[in-house]
């Protein structure tokens, strides 16, 4: 797992959160709970893990919805975006 969120690219965040969202799935939540501390502390964003766990809908609980929904905060509040892609 990357320091900070602005070392992700774009892809690669949203790999963490599909294996966020696959864990999630897990019997336990041994890789989980590492994997939700590491969201809330590289995204900043107030709602932390709400965002997944109490999306609007199962349409806006997605690995891509999530994604756009941290970008667009981070943005909004002057925070460093993605790393730009290869």
């Amino acid at each position: 797992m990357k320091n900070k969120f602005s070392d992700y690219t774009e892809a690669e965040f949203i790999q963490l959160m599909e294996e966020i969202l696959k864990e999630n799935q897990a019997a336990t939540d041994e890789r989980l709970d590492p994997l939700l501390e590491h969201f809330e502390k590289i995204t900043e964003h107030p709602d932390g893990t709400d965002l997944i766990y109490y999306a609007e809908s199962d349409a806006e609980a997605t690995a891509d919805k999530i994604t756009q929904k941290v970008k667009a905060w981070r943005s909004a509040n002057g925070l460093p975006g993605f790393k730009a892609g290869d």
